[in-house]
């Protein structure tokens, strides 16, 4: 086990790990345990009954946060023509096809969002490898792979606050709900955003309970136990 650092013992003091938090009291405390010198992002981690081996239990989509991720994001589109220049006016920070395709096969990945048009698919298909571990691959199923009319506004989606999900390999989704700095009816609102969309996209094929434990914290800090049954009842202004 890793060593753990000063401030962050501290910060676990603060928690009591046999108590279940409800939502507004673990949003609470989690701004009270951010002690970084930086603002923190705050994540969410919900650990899941489905097997991600099969297909039928994968867990992936998107949805936008009503107070943003408090960052900056940075867009990227696979397109031409019109979708292009659509993409152009509407803002996204890189635009083009076989330029950026041989940038990103040389290793560049400077961007937090990909988009892309269908009729460029076929070419994005070779930057899986690159692409596909980041989590920064153009997907029908995240809402990135659009039709060229759908482009300005999944752009202005994204600096918003759009925010993907997806289950990894060890059942668990992990997703970000903002900073340690937003307000605490802030935080709030994303979480039960994001968790109204998770549970929205239940697999087919999950029987019975579909999310079995789920955690808040900062980035730098100690996670705190939500409790299940109060996160589950959150519902969406």
């Amino acid at each position: 086990m890793a060593k753990r650092g000063k401030r962050y013992l501290q910060a676990q003091t603060l928690i009591d790990q046999d108590t279940d938090y409800g939502p507004s009291e673990a949003v609470a405390l989690v701004k009270q345990t951010a002690s970084a010198k930086f603002d923190e992002a705050v994540e969410v981690h919900l650990r899941t009954r489905c097997d991600p081996r099969h297909a039928d239990q994968l867990v992936r989509g998107a949805t936008s946060l009503p107070h943003g991720l408090g960052k900056q994001t940075r867009v990227l589109v696979f397109a031409t023509g019109e979708a292009a220049q659509a993409a152009q006016q509407a803002g996204a920070d890189f635009v083009g096809d076989d330029d950026l395709i041989k940038q990103i096969e040389g290793g560049w990945v400077e961007f937090d969002v990909a988009i892309a048009t269908p009729d460029i698919m076929g070419k994005v298909g070779k930057l899986g490898k690159v692409l596909g571990r980041r989590g920064l691959m153009p997907n029908p199923k995240s809402g990135t792979v659009v039709p060229s009319q759908d482009v300005p506004r999944v752009i202005s989606d994204s600096r918003k606050g759009r925010v993907e999900f997806r289950l990894d390999r060890t059942a668990i989704i992990h997703a970000p709900v903002g900073k340690a700095a937003f307000k605490e009816s802030e935080l709030l609102d994303n979480l039960t955003t994001l968790v109204d969309a998770i549970v929205r996209s239940r697999p087919t094929g999950v029987k019975g309970e579909y999310i079995k434990s789920a955690f808040l914290s900062s980035a730098m800090g100690p996670s705190i136990r939500l409790d299940l049954s109060k996160l589950l009842t959150l519902k969406v202004k």
